[in-house]
């Protein structure tokens, strides 16, 4: 207790005195239960990006998902109940999960309309391995390429961040990235006895996603392809406007 009355605390009429080792405070109140957080701390690395399964779905998802539906009444893999059902489903859908889950008994994870696998690695071991059309790709993806190809197509990707690293691991194969207007890609790492070809290498704008691709590369390559608009179809297109 200070001169003025006032404890080490500031707060007038308390007094703190110290706890011998071994010692708990006496608690006066009810007792605290045990699983309750405690009333501060900090999360690291925590962030609010939504899981694919909970991006939104586009009138394109649905698309997709329907002309698959229809094929699998068309063959007889649905009824026309089932197909019925599942189109209301799908048009009533306000998320890729729920889209998804509409075509797993369809068809394989490599024909699916919208593929929420994403996180997964992608190999091409003695072989070739692609991932196209409606596909989420994680903040951060391994692939991987010996004496084999993988081929992943942007151009309709869902990216989760505007940065996204590839960790690319290439021995005696090939690695190819086909990316649309308007994304960036930087390609860095070590490479031996390899060759790099990348189209389009301005300088990244500030709003522009960014594909980082970190590369170890033995006798491989890493080959980044922007598909160019067809002369002829743009003058088609003059011509009819």
């Amino acid at each position: 207790m200070g001169r003025d009355g006032r404890g080490r605390g500031g707060v007038p009429g308390t007094a703190f005195r110290a706890v011998e080792p071994g010692r708990r405070r006496p608690h006066s109140g009810p007792p605290e239960p045990l699983d309750r957080p405690p009333q501060s701390c900090i999360f690291w690395g925590v962030t609010s990006r939504p899981a694919p399964r909970d991006l939104r779905a586009s009138d394109a998802d649905r698309e997709r998902v329907i002309a698959l539906l229809n094929e699998a009444a068309g063959d007889g893999r649905l009824t026309l109940s089932e197909h019925s059902e599942r189109v209301e489903r799908a048009y009533s859908a306000r998320t890729l999960g729920e889209l998804a889950a509409l075509t797993t008994d369809l068809a394989v994870a490599s024909a699916q309309p919208i593929r929420l696998d994403g996180r997964k690695p992608i190999a091409g071991i003695f072989g070739r391995e692609r991932r196209d059309g409606r596909w989420v790709v994680p903040e951060r993806l391994g692939v991987t390429a010996i004496f084999g190809e993988v081929v992943l197509d942007l151009r309709e990707a869902v990216l989760q961040s505007r940065r996204i690293t590839l960790l690319a691991t290439v021995l005696g194969g090939t690695v190819q990235l086909i990316v649309p207007e308007g994304v960036a890609v930087e390609v860095t790492g070590s490479a031996m006895l390899s060759g790099r070809r990348q189209a389009g290498t301005a300088a990244a704008q500030p709003d522009t996603p960014v594909i980082e691709v970190h590369t170890f590369s033995l006798a491989g390559r890493v080959k980044v392809v922007r598909p160019r608009k067809s002369r002829w179809r743009g003058a088609l297109n003059r011509r009819r406007s």
